[in-house]
């Protein structure tokens, strides 16, 4: 088969979505996402539940995938599917699922690292979208992981900076916990922050050495300011959730957007990618296309359906591994901890 007839099937179960997709090349001619609803009662993922649910959607979201993209699996030039990091019993479903259909229709296995695709989701074939230039600067940011990532080539990538304790989308997360929005409370934080005026309060940045972030203790000052606030007046949180949620969100793009001029400038690599589900958020992807215009940054901002986790991001790194003769043993096993660059 040569390179122009390349079919993958990608799945990825890592955390509460279960995600299948059929790629031709580098193009996703389906993205099929079940999300899982029942967390929102819990206000967090609950593990157990997590799996229960990926055992039920992964049957029926495979063959959506192969009805969507117009293909039969006999089609199929392999599977690729997200060995970890995440969830464990999330990643089992994904895995043992995706070796039995290798063994099945006797098609390769390839392994993806999640966070590696998150990345390596920029390279999916989109309408009016450019492909970044090696080297450059990725910033993944999402529920579980904030890092920059220094990528010299497809699997060639290089943790420069990560945190020592909450992700941003714990942060924004959390924050909006605090303020009695419903799980998931980051989207929220952003939709309140667009009409709210983010100089309104004020809240520290963290002082970490390096590329390092914190976000535990932006956290806690929010709680003691919440907290003192609503001890004078119990209705302020109510009347001033949108400056409120505006002012959380500035200092949150704040400490992102000064470790990554830290990093450029450390570097002398302008080039840089926003990845991840937090790359959704309007106030991050502002500050970085003020910084192309600013600065003259080449900034890559991937499309709002591949920063959440889906599984065309998955397939354009099976991809690639594929053309690189990168298969995976059917012994291999899924991993809750799989660093980039491993």
């Amino acid at each position: 088969m040569n390179s122009s007839d390349i079919f993958i099937l990608a799945i990825e179960s890592s955390c509460d979505d279960t995600a299948a997709a059929i790629l031709h090349n580098r193009k996703a001619l389906s993205n099929i996402v079940a999300t899982q609803q029942i967390h929102q009662v819990y206000g967090g993922v609950v593990p157990e539940l997590a799996s229960r649910a990926h055992q039920q959607n992964i049957v029926p979201l495979v063959h959506r995938a192969l009805d969507v993209a117009n293909i039969d699996k006999k089609q199929l030039s392999a599977i690729a599917f997200t060995r970890g990091p995440g969830l464990l019993g999330s990643l089992l479903v994904g895995t043992s699922f995706a070796k039995s259909l290798s063994m099945g229709l006797e098609i390769p296995l390839i392994e993806v690292n999640h966070m590696e695709a998150h990345i390596l989701s920029h390279f999916l074939e989109t309408e009016g979208s450019t492909v970044p230039v090696f080297p450059f600067l990725a910033m993944t940011i999402s529920g579980g992981h904030t890092q920059i990532v220094l990528v010299r080539g497809y699997f060639e990538m290089e943790v420069l900076g990560e945190t020592l304790d909450d992700a941003v989308g714990e942060a924004f997360d959390k924050s909006a916990k605090l303020l009695g929005l419903p799980y998931p409370g980051g989207p929220l934080i952003d939709v309140h922050a667009q009409q709210g005026d983010p100089d309104r309060f004020a809240f520290p940045i963290p002082k970490v050495g390096g590329l390092d972030f914190s976000f535990s203790g932006l956290k806690t000052s929010i709680l003691y300011f919440l907290q003192r606030e609503t001890a004078a007046d119990p209705e302020f949180v109510e009347r001033e959730k949108n400056d409120i949620c505006a002012s959380i969100q500035k200092t949150i793009v704040e400490i992102l957007m000064r470790k990554l001029k830290k990093a450029v400038l450390e570097t002398g690599i302008d080039r840089v990618a926003l990845a991840g589900g937090v790359a959704a958020n309007s106030g991050i992807r502002k500050a970085l296309q003020k910084a192309e215009s600013d600065w003259g940054w080449t900034a890559h901002i991937p499309p709002f359906e591949y920063c959440t986790d889906n599984a065309a991001m998955i397939g354009i790194a099976g991809y690639l591994k594929y053309l690189d003769g990168r298969f995976t043993d059917l012994g291999t096993p899924a991993t809750a901890r799989y660093t980039i660059g491993s």
